[in-house]
């Protein structure tokens, strides 16, 4: 049985990034789940790995290219996956525990300095800890870490893999 084309396989990671940051925007604008500061970090990193899937997929590099192209991925990956695990673990701490909740990420952006908003945006704030969504018991981190882990592997077999 012969492997998946590296191209096939980069494309295929950036169409369910595209899919995956679709179902975010659509439980933001249509369901109304406003994302917290956590969350849209997530998706920065998501983005990354999007955004390094479709240059890979463009480029279509040889070996070495792919491996490099590989391992953006996983370090992409890493970083979602941290910050998944980060709000999982906001989400588990007992109530008398969680952080006091910030305003907006659109008010911070307009009244706090860019140092404020970027802290919040690697911490989190009790907005992070509320479960707003759950599939099959999992909240939207708990998706989004088991995603990550994905992505990681992916990245890593990318860069690893024999051609």
């Amino acid at each position: 049985m012969s492997l998946p084309n590296p191209r096939v396989t980069f494309l295929l990671v950036f169409l369910a990034v595209i899919f995956l940051l679709g179902a975010a925007f659509y439980l933001e604008y249509v369901k109304g789940l406003e994302p917290c500061p956590l969350c849209i970090t997530q998706r920065v990193m998501l983005l990354g790995v999007g955004l390094v899937s479709l240059i890979a997929f463009l480029h279509n590099p040889a070996t070495i290219g792919r491996r490099i192209y590989g391992l953006l991925v996983s370090l992409w990956a890493m970083g979602g996956l941290y910050f998944a695990g980060r709000q999982l673990w906001l989400q588990s701490l007992p109530e008398d525990q969680v952080p006091a909740c910030g305003p907006g990420i659109s008010y911070m952006l307009d009244a706090f300095p860019m140092a404020e908003v970027i802290k919040t945006l690697l911490t989190g704030d009790g907005n992070c800890a509320e479960v707003q969504w759950t599939l099959m018991g999992l909240s939207i981190p708990g998706w989004a870490a088991i995603g990550f882990a994905g992505l990681i592997l992916f990245g890593g077999w990318q860069a690893f893999r024999k051609h």
